[in-house]
């Protein structure tokens, strides 16, 4: 039988990026919780998150292969490499590829 233990799914604390910004995971940015006041944020465990963010990779990298003849860097636009992020290269939208 496979399962998991809900307890071990508690994402990590948030962490505060700007006064209507968290972030838990890595690279995840989420809206302060207490912002969203008409529709509260639903209790997501861990493993969910991390397969809607591997999802949404993947998505890009389809419409890359089907709409775009090559991924432009923010070098070759002009602009600063701190808007490029870190973790570009690992996911194939970095320079050169």
């Amino acid at each position: 039988m496979l399962g998991f233990r809900l307890s071990a799914q508690v994402p990590p604390a948030a962490r505060r990026i700007k006064h209507d910004v968290i972030m838990r995971f890595d690279h995840v940015y989420e809206v302060d919780p207490a912002l969203m006041e008409i529709y509260p944020q639903q209790h997501i465990p861990a493993w969910d998150t991390h397969r809607i963010v591997d999802s949404r990779w993947d998505h890009l990298a389809w419409m890359h292969q089907h709409f775009a003849d090559r991924v432009v860097s923010a070098a070759e636009l002009g602009l600063p490499a701190e808007l490029l992020g870190d973790d570009a290269d690992e996911h194939g939208a970095g320079p050169g590829h």
